[in-house]
């Protein structure tokens, strides 16, 4: 069996260049199709037949491998050293532990050898190793293994591509890309992200977005899934890295390294807060988020789809940052009541508590997972002494830890 190795070798680099795999992978998927279209035609039921392409001669050499085995019983079990194999199957267990459980394999004379006669062709031979016999070159194959051949490589193909792809993706799980609403599965939105079909689940959308067909979106690959119809890249419009990644793309100084992002506290389609820091005195870390006109930050918002944005400058000072964490409210005194667990009790205006507690508590509870401190807000008029705070706290629910109302 004779190829044009030069032709071949074209076509081989054009498939890999459009489906992203190794030639590598493409040859030896096209060695598996030609040894199961050999067996279709030429082999015996039982026989284990591999090929492999020369690409100097461009011929193609098939060959059948034999287990070599100790001896056989008289119920025609394999005796002595086995080694379980995948191809072995179907075999007698005489133990129910598969990993230290003994188990029988019937001699069949198309895959296995006894090891006298392995030792005649072979004296280097020892059980449990492969004997490689060469079987005659054929040139023409039937039309039922002709099909059988293009099926395999068809199926190895698909799943190398699959698998090329999501090896890609898992290398960008938490990068951000641009994709395109391609459909929607009743919650669930499909994008177009490059090479294949994101998903969006209804999880990790966001309320304020309109998921039409043809759509544009930023979104972040949050993992790279295994399901019975292969990987599935799983995308996210929720999560608080999305707003990190965003900021990255369109402040300068953050992808330069002047200004860092210290934190991130989100609830998607309503607000967000973001804690910034400066690494150099004469940069302004907000400002820098902000931009020239509020652009920067403006640019981020549209992206999310008008969810607000809380910009808060970090400070090592734990009183400090929970103080700036609270804004737009301004707090006038923040007292730690246990360092140990995290808790403090923060005093603003009268004016202020509605804003520094937010809609439904929102703010105050977006601030203590931003420094991750448990906070207490309370007014000037409510006298409580850091006592009576822990005994309150204590008597609420988990849900409504983050916040003591008098």
């Amino acid at each position: 069996m004779l190829l044009d190795i030069k032709q071949f070798g074209s076509a081989i680099k054009q498939i890999a260049e459009e489906k992203g795999i190794s030639e590598q992978k493409i040859i030896e998927t096209i060695d598996a199709a030609i040894a199961s279209a050999y067996k279709k035609d030429y082999g015996k039921k039982g026989q284990i037949i591999r090929a492999k392409l020369d690409s100097q001669s461009g011929r193609i050499l098939v060959w059948q491998v034999k287990y070599v085995v100790e001896g056989v019983d008289d119920e025609g079990y394999i005796t002595g050293f086995v080694i379980k194999r995948e191809d072995e199957a179907p075999f007698i267990k005489t133990s129910e532990d598969d990993e230290t459980g003994d188990f029988k394999i019937k001699f069949n004379t198309e895959k296995h050898i006894l090891l006298k006669e392995a030792q005649k062709i072979n004296r280097e031979l020892k059980p449990g190793d492969e004997l490689t016999l060469p079987l005659e070159e054929k040139a023409d194959f039937g039309r039922i293994a002709a099909q059988t051949a293009k099926q395999v490589i068809v199926q190895r193909l698909r799943e190398a591509e699959r698998e090329s792809i999501a090896d890609e993706y898992r290398k960008m799980v938490g990068t951000l890309v641009s994709g395109l609403v391609q459909r929607r599965e009743g919650r669930a939105v499909y994008l177009d992200i490059g090479r294949t079909l994101g998903l969006l689940p209804f999880l990790e959308q966001s309320p304020l977005d309109n998921y039409s067909v043809g759509q544009r979106f930023r979104i972040l690959i949050l993992s790279v899934d295994e399901t019975p119809k292969g990987p599935m890249v799983i995308l996210s419009r929720s999560h608080p890295r999305l707003l990190e990644k965003l900021f990255e793309l369109e402040v300068p100084e953050i992808s330069a390294g002047s200004v860092l992002v210290k934190g991130v506290s989100r609830e998607a389609g309503a607000r967000s807060k973001i804690a910034v820091v400066s690494k150099e005195s004469h940069v302004d870390p907000i400002g820098s988020l902000v931009g020239q006109k509020g652009i920067r930050v403006q640019t981020v918002i549209n992206e999310l789809s008008g969810e607000k944005i809380d910009i808060i400058e970090w400070s090592e000072d734990s009183s400090k940052f929970i103080a700036n964490a609270l804004s737009p409210a301004k707090v006038v005194d923040v007292k730690v009541l246990n360092q140990n667990k995290k808790h403090a009790l923060v005093e603003v205006a009268e004016d202020q508590f509605s804003l520094a507690i937010g809609k439904r508590g929102q703010n105050v509870r977006l601030a203590a997972k931003l420094v991750g401190w448990k906070i207490d807000v309370r007014s000037p008029k409510e006298e409580m002494k850091a006592e009576e705070v822990e005994k309150t706290t204590e008597q609420l629910t988990t849900d409504d830890k983050q916040l003591v109302v008098k």
